[in-house]
């Protein structure tokens, strides 16, 4: 992204109020995020827990389309890609990190009540892509939160790493997955 030089800025003070108010919507039209964005920054009306009950949506809509798939575990891959992405980019709006801890957990909560059953499928990538969702946010849970939240998330995790551990594709994983969420200290 392109950092502003001290001229722009400087033209930018200068131009009236209309033509800036112009210029802004113009932005907006042509980037979604953006919009989002100022709307969560700019209206006092909408909230993170907003945010969140939109996204969660949005997410629990990817797998419903995904079961509809004729190959189920390739579109339960792609199901799950897009619920991470839709995480990131809640989190990228509300600048909030535990907003997307709570998405990633949204999500597997998902799989692992509905769609566990596929891990034993002779394709791997769904299980894969479980197993690095996990992960990944255990290590956002113990990189971006408070020591005393850590435990609120610990018992879920746990949970979530036993189940992938029981299943025979645990040891063929290139990655290291972690048996239960071990806390520093």
């Amino acid at each position: 992204m392109p950092v502003p030089s001290s001229d722009f800025k400087k033209a930018l003070k200068r131009l009236p109020d209309a033509d800036k108010e112009k210029l802004l919507l113009r932005a907006v039209r042509r980037d979604a995020e953006l919009y989002e964005t100022l709307v969560f920054e700019l209206l006092p009306e909408v909230t993170v827990e907003q945010v969140y009950e939109e996204t969660t949506d949005r997410i629990h809509e990817l797998f419903n389309v995904a079961v509809t798939g004729r190959l189920l575990n390739r579109s339960l891959n792609k199901a799950l890609g897009k619920a991470v992405k839709e995480s990131a980019r809640s989190r990228r709006i509300t600048k909030d990190k535990r907003l997307e801890i709570d998405l990633n957990l949204y999500a597997l909560r998902l799989i692992f009540d509905n769609y566990t059953g596929q891990f034993d499928s002779p394709y791997n990538g769904f299980y894969v892509s479980t197993a690095r969702l996990t992960t990944r946010t255990a290590q956002l849970i113990l990189n971006n939160l408070h020591e005393d939240l850590w435990l609120e998330y610990k018992p879920e995790l746990d949970d979530f790493l036993t189940q992938l551990h029981g299943r025979s594709k645990s040891r063929n994983l290139r990655f290291e997955l972690p048996r239960e969420l071990v806390l520093p200290g």
